[in-house]
């Protein structure tokens, strides 16, 4: 019983992603005769705590049968891109480091145990928000990730 309690509460908490992203397109790699081609497809998010900041993330898409069902994994890869899209203004919570390594977005790559995750770091020396993204697993990750830095500037409107 403590089994299935462990599996639902790791289900809930990865389908409660910090942010959701929308689709922006996609391009496919592989051609599959049955089921959905193998893809990349590219997503935004903007960043929940922080107003103006929209990040792009790029991430391969496993197709085929097991694909078509939910039930492939797909791989480690996947790249970011983050921008300032309008005034920005830091929480204190941020402002004062109390935030660092936060999840701003979370996108399950398995059917349960694997998820591509975005955090977001302050670097306050450079005035700089920094979005690193990686994969992990429950029981082994992966070393690849991306990195996007966005230097706070002022906006003029």
């Amino acid at each position: 019983m403590k089994i299935y309690k462990s599996i639902i509460v790791s289900i809930v908490m990865m389908a409660s992603a910090a942010a959701h992203a929308e689709e922006i397109g996609s391009v496919d790699t592989v051609f599959k005769l049955f089921g959905p081609d193998h893809k990349i497809v590219v997503e935004a998010f903007d960043d929940p705590e922080v107003k103006n900041v929209t990040c792009y993330i790029s991430r391969a898409k496993t197709g085929g049968i097991k694909g078509g069902l939910g039930l492939a994994e797909d791989t480690s890869d996947a790249a970011i891109s983050c921008q300032q899209v309008g005034p920005v203004a830091l929480s204190d919570k941020i402002a004062q480091g109390k935030a660092q390594g936060e999840v701003v977005f979370r996108q399950r790559t398995s059917l349960i145990f694997k998820k591509l995750q975005v955090v977001r770091f302050y670097d306050a020396k450079r005035h700089a928000l920094v979005y690193l993204s990686y994969s992990d697993k429950v029981v082994e990750g992966s070393p690849k990730n991306a990195l996007s830095a966005v230097p706070i500037m002022p906006w003029h409107e």
